[in-house]
């Protein structure tokens, strides 16, 4: 299979996963907004500061400070065609991709993306309203997963579905990372403590975010702590979104091809990497240290697929690497608002 084709079947995979998760980003901070007590409101600045997006931010709507109204950062990380990693912007993008790629997905998985692409910008003005919002972002990741699940359930095990699971994979990783990370950069401050009894509420939320609260249960049989929390997100093998699962879903699927070796040592190395990791220890500035270690490790991991698999600029000769000028030139389009 040609390498332009394996390559867009693998940034499908990530915007298609990139629009899910920040729907499930932003809805992290909606829900901390419903649970918690009047007058303690944690700040959506936060949200993009976390996307990547400041700079872009900054740009298209002044120097941004924490008066920044909720509803234009919401605009922003939802609707902002500007913003290369909004959701309606990774969903052009993800539909983009399926259009070049007729001959290896399935029609109904096209059909259906362009259905709800469709829906989706129809209804954009949901998404902008604080009371629909919350059903509005709850129906856009349902209908991502509906797609996940098609094309699951008709794609042959072929090259093109084995970087369909690198892709979503990866960007699963990247996402349960940063979604972790709202709560290591503070979304209630440290200190104060009329806030601790809201604690649970914080982590509870996380987890529902990434619809894992009842597996959470099943698998930790414990009430939920900040420790256990962490350990079942960044370290699990059986939650499909732990980055350890997605990390193990990686390895098998490099397993049938070339030239893996280097990409395979950068998966064991975060695998060891988060064993390793003091969990219980970690206040809350470790964790944020912790995090942006992982997503350099991710960051590397993705690099290396791209210089084993993927073709160079000109593709000259059919090589299958990817060099830093072209990663560099990629990052407002392939690769969105994160350095990966």
């Amino acid at each position: 299979m040609l390498a332009r084709v394996v390559e867009n079947v693998y940034w499908l995979a990530r915007y298609l996963e990139r629009a899910e998760n920040t729907a499930r980003l932003v809805n992290v901070n909606t829900n901390l907004v419903l649970d918690l007590p009047a007058g303690f409101a944690p700040g959506w600045l936060l949200l993009v500061d976390i996307s990547g997006g400041r700079e872009v931010f900054d740009a298209l709507d002044g120097r941004a400070d924490e008066a920044s109204s909720e509803r234009r950062i919401v605009r922003f990380l939802i609707a902002e065609t500007q913003n290369p990693g909004s959701i309606v912007a990774s969903l052009r993008l993800a539909r983009e991709n399926a259009r070049t790629l007729r001959e290896v997905l399935p029609s109904e998985a096209s059909e259906l993306l362009n259905e709800f692409f469709d829906e989706f910008t129809r209804d954009l003005a949901n998404g902008l309203n604080k009371r629909t919002r919350f059903e509005f972002l709850k129906h856009t990741v349902l209908s991502l997963q509906t797609l996940a699940g098609l094309l699951d359930g008709t794609m042959n095990r072929n090259d093109a579905y084995t970087f369909l699971q690198l892709g979503r994979n990866l960007e699963r990783a990247d996402m349960t990372s940063r979604i972790v990370d709202v709560r290591s950069a503070q979304l209630l401050p440290a200190d104060t403590p009329e806030l601790r009894p809201f604690d649970t509420v914080q982590w509870m939320s996380v987890l529902k975010s990434l619809s894992g609260y009842q597996m959470y249960r099943l698998r930790m049989r414990s009430r939920v702590r900040r420790a256990d929390v962490m350990q079942f997100l960044l370290r699990d093998d059986q939650f499909p979104r732990a980055c350890g699962f997605c990390f193990d879903a990686i390895r098998r699927a490099l397993t049938p091809l070339p030239r893996t070796g280097e990409v395979l040592e950068m998966i064991d190395g975060a695998r060891g990497f988060l064993a390793e990791a003091p969990l219980e220890e970690l206040d809350q500035a470790g964790l944020h240290v912790l995090i942006d270690r992982l997503q350099l490790r991710i960051q590397a991991i993705h690099d290396g697929i791209a210089r084993s698999y993927f073709p160079s600029r000109d593709g000259a000769n059919g090589t299958l690497l990817v060099t830093r000028a072209r990663e560099k030139a990629q990052s407002q389009t392939q690769r969105g608002r994160y350095s990966l």
